[in-house]
């Protein structure tokens, strides 16, 4: 029913817009002056056709299926009479580019609305189911707790049924991975963005850059699997060698695998914004003496800072929310350490553990999934905000 629906308003929408040009361009023809062209008329003729077509079939979604074919047919009938109406308007004193621009903005504002409803609808929900595990568990203990042990039992007599939200281990471990991983990610992926943009020949970076960005396209489960099978075990033999005990899940495993599966935002989104800079201002540093090294690290660099910020928070968003490398490298313990040659966990994994299988949302165990997706949230917003605040002096600077 539903691809029945999409191929009736598109061949309804082409139709229309058919009809609407075809009727501009013979008015234009017999030596009459449109006030716009005729493209707009076709598009005026053919929002007329959807659109009443369209809410036709959005009632029809609430009945069953005999009555939606019969919505179906009045859907087609609604929009032809809309679109041949709106077609008998068109004539030398009709605008239609200005309906028309009005009805895109409208589009546009309801987009944004839409993003905008969904974003609160996401943190209300979040807020409501956080308040709730916030009602069993105090605040202090879920900040500041160092034990973090959500396994809890059904009776009050069996072992561990108090259960332990503290949730400093689990950021600690997010914040430890994630510095591992940008470690990796900032320096390697910064460098061959400078060198691709400013120093390789063009047949050299039209091979070497869609090679880059193909690490952004393998799934993360092949970048487990390629951390747990193949990394870990030459980590803990190195380890053994030069006599280091390294656990066979260890944050450094998981930090440096997902490094190099970040490289890529880094790069691509550096490189971008580098070759962005205006290049007078590279003849000006260049014209005054400065070394093409020196252009680079007083010049461009500085001027491209927004852009690379932006690339960089992107690459910690993407180490933050990742879930299967740690799953499989760094394991399920919320280990309080900053050891990298440890197991640890994040909040991501940890939020997954906790709403895997039936559970039941009236216990504090389910419900601290919700706290800590809260939690992250603060942290990311925080983290926006201090990058914005980076960005908006910089380009205050260079504009």
């Amino acid at each position: 029913m539903l691809t029945l629906s999409l191929a009736t308003l598109l061949t309804l929408g082409a139709l229309a817009f058919w009809l609407g040009q075809r009727r501009a361009l013979a008015i234009s023809r017999g030596g009459v002056r449109l006030p716009a062209r005729a493209v707009y008329y076709g598009n005026f003729v053919a929002l007329f056709g959807v659109l009443p077509a369209l809410a036709c079939l959005l009632v029809a979604a609430a009945f069953d299926a005999p009555a939606r074919f019969v919505a179906l047919a009045a859907a087609a009938l609604a929009g032809g009479v809309g679109a041949w109406l709106a077609r008998s308007r068109i004539m030398p004193s009709l605008n239609a580019r200005v309906p028309v621009e009005r009805a895109m903005r409208s589009a546009l504002a309801l987009s944004s609305w839409v993003a905008i409803l969904t974003t609160a609808g996401i943190i209300a929900s979040l807020v409501v189911e956080a308040a709730r595990f916030f009602e069993r568990v105090p605040l202090g203990e879920f900040l500041f707790g160092l034990q973090w042990s959500p396994q809890t039992a059904i009776r009050a007599d069996q072992v561990g049924s108090s259960g332990a939200f503290g949730s400093v281990p689990v950021f600690a471990g997010t914040l430890l991975i994630t510095f591992i991983a940008m470690s990796v990610a900032v320096p390697i992926g910064l460098l061959s963005a400078i060198y691709l943009a400013e120093y390789a020949e063009p047949r050299l970076r039209a091979l070497v850059k869609p090679l880059l960005e193909v690490l952004a396209g393998i799934p993360t489960v092949v970048y487990g699997f390629f951390a747990a099978l193949t990394v870990a075990p030459a980590m803990r033999g190195f380890g053994e060698r030069i006599g280091l005990s390294i656990s066979s899940e260890s944050a450094l495993v998981a930090g440096g695998v997902m490094g190099v599966m970040i490289i890529p935002f880094v790069s691509s989104l550096s490189d971008d914004v580098i070759k962005a800079v205006p290049q007078s201002l590279r003849e000006a540093s260049l014209g005054l003496g400065a070394t093409p090294s020196e252009t680079i690290r007083r010049v461009v660099l500085p001027a491209a800072l927004p852009g690379v910020v932006g690339a960089v928070l992107l690459a910690v968003s993407r180490a933050v929310g990742e879930t299967m490398i740690v799953v499989m490298a760094a394991g399920l313990a919320a280990n309080l350490t900053a050891n990298p040659l440890e197991a640890v966990t994040t909040v991501t994994v940890q939020i997954v553990t906790l709403l895997v299988g039936d559970q039941e949302f009236d216990s504090a165990k389910t419900l601290a999934a919700f706290a800590l997706g809260l939690a992250l949230f603060v942290v990311t917003l925080a983290l926006n905000a201090v990058a914005l605040e980076v960005v908006r002096r910089n380009r205050e600077q260079y504009e």
